[in-house]
């Protein structure tokens, strides 16, 4: 009688059997959660990268033995500029050159010179299948966007609106080395010292040099032509603005080694010695 009494006294104090089952997988399922999940190392990354491509506009309908010829001159006369460059051809202002066969005869004479051609933009008559057997790419330029609808509410016009990049500028207080690139992608670029020769400088912005510039000077680089230069020594390989340039061969003698600013107007790239 009292082993019976002791049993049924045991019983009452333990938590049904269902209830330890519950309990079991819920433990489980919150272990599951706080574990650290493993990172396997992968084999690859993928990467933004900010390229700079030269872009080769052609303004007449072939690609002829004068064109090649003036081709050969620029070649001969600045050399360092197109070494190793990739290069986009802009069709957009020649017809004849939108045609399968003369878009395969220019390239195959511009890679004999050892241009690099990777990419063609405003060619509207090439599919993307021909382009792929020429080994090129069809390129955008971040300048083309739909032209605004009168029609619809203002408020939706505003709201499918990007939202505009934080302006962030960038301040180098030292030399800038040969083989370096320096980006201000969304401001200006100012360097507190000089830049080398082989060393290059982009910026959506404005670029300030405060010391010889001798290498490259690319300043608004996504096509804010309002952009400026300024340097207190002007020995530049290239200084570019929205895309025009010039080269060290192209360099006013009066500007040469001398404090300058740099701007576009009438689309033109001017020259002024500040002092």
């Amino acid at each position: 009688m009292r082993e019976n009494n002791q049993e049924e006294r045991r019983r009452r104090c333990e938590p049904p059997q269902k209830q330890e089952q519950s309990f079991a997988v819920s433990d489980r399922y919150a272990r599951s959660r706080q574990d650290p999940v493993t990172a396997s190392s992968g084999t690859f990354q993928v990467r933004g990268r900010f390229l700079t491509a030269l872009v080769l506009r052609i303004d007449s309908e072939k690609a002829d033995g004068p064109f090649f010829a003036q081709l050969d001159e620029q070649l001969h006369r600045t050399p360092q500029f197109f070494s190793g460059a990739p290069l986009v051809l802009d069709l957009g202002k020649s017809v004849e050159l939108n045609r399968p066969d003369n878009i395969r005869d220019l390239v195959q004479n511009l890679r004999q010179r050892d241009l690099r051609v990777f990419g063609v933009q405003n060619a509207s008559g090439i599919d993307d299948e021909m382009l792929q057997s020429l080994g090129l790419i069809a390129v955008t330029t971040g300048r083309d966007a739909p032209l605004p609808r009168d029609n619809g509410p203002a408020k939706t016009t505003a709201a499918a609106a990007p939202a505009a990049r934080p302006v962030e500028n960038k301040v180098v207080r030292s030399h800038v080395r040969s083989g370096q690139m320096v980006v201000a992608e969304n401001g200006d670029l100012t360097v507190i010292g000089s830049v080398a020769s082989g060393a290059e400088l982009m910026a959506a912005g404005n670029i300030h040099v405060y010391g010889a510039l001798r290498g490259r000077a690319l300043a608004g680089c996504h096509g804010d032509e309002t952009a400026h230069i300024f340097c207190q020594n002007l020995s530049a390989e290239l200084v570019a603005i929205a895309g025009l340039y010039k080269t060290s061969e192209t360099l006013d003698a009066e500007v040469r080694q001398r404090c300058t600013h740099i701007y576009l107007e009438d689309e033109k790239l001017r020259m002024e010695v500040i002092a």
